[in-house]
């Protein structure tokens, strides 16, 4: 296993798209991308796409190849090779063992049912079910399945992000110990991510308002590693006539890829870049090459959330 860390002086922006093969993209996931692959075209940088494919029992069959030709076909070419996460699972095991060595995580084998119950019972002192630690000092059987926890500390954790300006949260107030894999096996969304975009040398991340809460998580794990933190930017997520994010789980349809010239328009539109009434219609590259020279978010720091 080879780490390349960020090297200080490479001013080269390189961002990242990491769409999981649960099905194929919807809009909103397609107006996430587009924002990151303009953010990073329009710094002359490098894009690249990585399949966040380690929750298996999510994955669905055929979604990868979906993807790939979703974004082909509204022109978002990413640079260089795909980047599977199934790929690297020796990688997060590498990292999860630095981080026991320095006695900053644990075992924990409560299971869902006793912490819903705990939840439930506790309900008044504790809104945000943060877990209360009750493994940390625990002996843990060795033949017990645990799932691994990191510990987390009373302290203030603040970052600037691109659109929504400055974010501090209290780690162990508001998130606790979290989870770095789970029971099943599976290393979780907040571990696996830190690794990746270290292991991709990214620099800058633009993605949804959706996963605004999780970055300070992400930056205290590149802390404890050593890695250093990218730039962030959290644009406004695409919600349905209801106010309900558009997911998979709310059932969003499949992007349409009959006409993508005029899907593209939308996009830009939703993204408050204002394309002129001349551009309806014309071709993807055309619009593409529009839209990187014309890139800004001064609008779109506006919003936390567009409606259709």
């Amino acid at each position: 296993m080879i780490l390349i860390l960020p090297n200080p002086g490479q001013d080269i922006y390189t961002g990242r798209f990491a769409p999981s093969p649960t099905g194929p993209l919807h809009l909103g996931s397609l107006f996430t991308a587009l924002a990151s692959f303009l953010h990073a075209r329009s710094q002359l940088g490098v894009w690249l796409l990585r399949i966040d494919d380690l929750d298996t029992p999510r994955n669905k069959e055929g979604s990868v190849t979906a993807i790939l030709e979703c974004l082909e076909a509204f022109g978002l070419h990413w640079d260089g090779s795909v980047y599977y996460q199934s790929q690297h699972l020796a990688d997060y095991d590498y990292f999860l063992e630095k981080l026991a060595q320095n006695q900053f995580t644990y075992r924990c084998i409560c299971s869902r049912k006793t912490l819903a119950e705990l939840f439930s019972d506790d309900s008044q002192n504790n809104k945000h079910n943060i877990y209360p630690g009750i493994c940390r000092n625990k002996s843990i059987p060795a033949n017990t399945p645990p799932a691994i926890r990191l510990k987390t500390e009373p302290c203030t954790l603040s970052f600037h992000d691109e659109l929504q300006g400055l974010i501090s949260h209290n780690l162990a107030k508001q998130h606790g110990d979290f989870i770095l894999k789970r029971k099943d096996g599976i290393t979780a969304y907040q571990f696996a991510v830190v690794v990746d975009d270290a292991l991709q040398n990214i620099n800058h991340v633009v993605r949804g308002c959706d996963l605004l809460e999780e970055t300070s998580k992400q930056i205290y794990l590149q802390q404890l590693l050593g890695f250093s933190t990218p730039a962030y930017m959290h644009v406004p997520i695409i919600v349905d006539q209801d106010g309900y994010k558009l997911s998979k789980q709310t059932l969003a349809m499949a992007v349409d890829t009959k006409t993508p010239n005029l899907t593209l328009f939308d996009l830009l539109v939703l993204l408050k870049q204002n394309p002129p009434d001349e551009l309806n219609g014309v071709s993807v590259s055309e619009l593409l090459d529009w839209a990187i020279i014309h890139w800004c978010t001064i609008e779109l720091a506006l919003c936390s959330a567009i409606s259709l």
